[in-house]
Formats: structure tokens, C-alpha cells, sequence
């Protein structure tokens, strides 16, 4: 029990952290909400006109949108520890276990804090009638998570290696593909008013993934951290 407890705390010591450095800084947040907004801006101004109605299609933006806005934020979460050279002092004082999930928790907290920008505007700048709101918040909550599990790892990938921007784009999508396909219908049906019950063969894939990608995450981390 207190090791599983000196665990979470240092974990949590490691999400603090990354906040209250965020707090300082505002890097990254700013530079996923003014990506989000600028992306936003743009594709409200080229197809805001002409009044689209297709759910599959506003859905499919918005996903864009929350995807590229993440990549240009999310690849810094352990990009900043090497170059700030307190990779090593985070090694011996933390477990790698509780490295990832403090990291994990960061990248959430910041996909949320940027969908409580980018939502509101997009429903306005887009003229969206959003038919059913829980689903689609859930859709979004879930979609965070398996994305923020699989850009933290991937982040920590290519944290000591050169390019590190583009490497990470590249390396994300083919592991994110799974989740854009299902959350891009997913909050199409949302958005269409779909029930809870036809949403959730979406949902249960959703879970399944970031469910996946949390447990392979845990299980490689050590690997990647420790090299």
C-alpha cells in the first residue's frame, strides 16, 4: 500500500509540475489554441458560406482541427526535459510508470483546456446544431485520452532525436488512424442528434483503444525512458 501510494504521489508530483511550468510559460497551450483558432478561422472563412450540413463532414473538420492543433503541442512534452536537461534528475526521482501517467494526465488536462476553446467557437463560427451534447462530450473525453496516451509515448520517442517536430507528426498518424476513424463518425452521429445506444459500438472502440494504448504505453515506457 505505501508503495503504490509513494507511486501515485509521484506521479501526481510529476503532472504539478508540468502544470505549474505550463502556468509560467503558457507554451504550449498557447500554441495549440492559436493553431486551433488560426485552422479554425480558416475553414470557417472557405466553407462557413455555403452552410454545410453534412454532420460527417463538420465532424471530419473538427477532428482535423483537434488532431493538428494537438501535434503542434503534445510533441514537446518531453522535448522540454532534454532540452531544459532535467530529463536525468526526472529519471532517478521518479519510476518510469509514474513519469508516463504524470505526463499522460498533462497532455489530457491540455486537450481539454483546448476543446473548451475550440468547441464553443466551432459551433458558432460553423453555425452547428449540436443534436445531442453528452455524446458528443463523451466522444471528445475519449478521443483525448487515447490520443494524449499515444502522443506521450510517441513523444518520448522522439524526444533525443533530430526533426523532432515533423518525426513526431509522422510517427503519430499511423497509430492515431484507428481513433480518427472511429471518433470522426462517432461525433457525426453526435452532432446528428444519434442516441447514447448507437453510439456506443463507437464508444466501447474508443475505450478499447486507449485502453490498449495506456497498458502497451506502461509496458514499453521504461524501455524508452530508461535508453
Amino acid at each position: 500500500m505505501t508503495k503504490s501510494s509513494s507511486w501515485v504521489s509521484k506521479a501526481a508530483a510529476v503532472y504539478k509540475k508540468d502544470l505549474l511550468s505550463e502556468f509560467r510559460t503558457r507554451y504550449a497551450l498557447n500554441a495549440v489554441a492559436l493553431f486551433a483558432v488560426t485552422t479554425l478561422v480558416a475553414v470557417s472563412i472557405s466553407v462557413g458560406g455555403f452552410g454545410v450540413q453534412d454532420k460527417k463532414l463538420l465532424a471530419a473538420l473538427l477532428w482535423v482541427i483537434l488532431f493538428f492543433s494537438a501535434m503542434s503541442g503534445l510533441s514537446r512534452t518531453f522535448v522540454r526535459e532534454e532540452e531544459g536537461r532535467t530529463a536525468t534528475a526526472l529519471r532517478l526521482s521518479a519510476e518510469p510508470t509514474a513519469v508516463f501517467l504524470g505526463k499522460l494526465a498533462f497532455n489530457v488536462t491540455l486537450l481539454l483546456a483546448l476543446e473548451i476553446i475550440v468547441i464553443p467557437l466551432f459551433v458558432v463560427m460553423m453555425n452547428v446544431n449540436v443534436g445531442n451534447w453528452p455524446l458528443l462530450l463523451l466522444v471528445l473525453f475519449l478521443g483525448s485520452v487515447g490520443l494524449s496516451a499515444a502522443s506521450t509515448v510517441v513523444a518520448a520517442i522522439v524526444s533525443k532525436a533530430n526533426a523532432k517536430g515533423a518525426l513526431f507528426a509522422v510517427l503519430s498518424f499511423p497509430i492515431l488512424a484507428p481513433l480518427l476513424v472511429t471518433a470522426i463518425p462517432a461525433s457525426g452521429l453526435a452532432l446528428d442528434g444519434g442516441t447514447l445506444s448507437k453510439g456506443f459500438p463507437y464508444l466501447r472502440v474508443l475505450i478499447a483503444y486507449a485502453g490498449v494504448m495506456i497498458t502497451a504505453s506502461i509496458m514499453l515506457f521504461e524501455f524508452i525512458w530508461e535508453d
